[in-house]
């Protein structure tokens, strides 16, 4: 049975493939991409502004680590929710992910202005 269904894709948790958890999970995406882009440009600010800047590399790794960990189950709940037609948002996620953003805005603009 397992080896007939190898060559189908998953089944989906709900109908229609352009809803919400699709587009969730590209801004998701994007997202992750944005703190991996930030933690690139940290390392690049090493030479210049010292080792404190590894403190910001790591929170941005951090996390796009997290985006990355918790994509799947997000997606899941999202789809779940779209079919019960009970879907919740994901304060946490958006509230975490909000102070990780905040904190490197932060740290990154002392570094700027007191690391100099």
């Amino acid at each position: 049975m397992a080896a007939a269904r190898r060559g189908r894709p998953p089944a989906r948790p709900h109908r229609d493939p352009g809803l919400q958890p699709e587009r969730t999970t590209m801004a998701w995406g994007r997202t992750l991409m944005a703190f991996v882009v930030v933690a690139a440009v940290f390392l690049r600010w090493i030479s210049h502004h010292g080792p404190f800047v590894l403190v910001l590399f790591a929170l941005a790794c951090l996390s796009a680590g997290a985006i990355y960990l918790t994509q799947r189950p997000r997606y899941a709940r999202g789809a779940r929710g779209i079919a019960r037609e009970r879907a919740e948002p994901e304060v946490a996620a958006v509230l975490a992910t909000s102070v990780a953003m905040l904190a490197l805005a932060s740290l990154g603009i002392w570094v700027v202005l007191v690391l100099v």
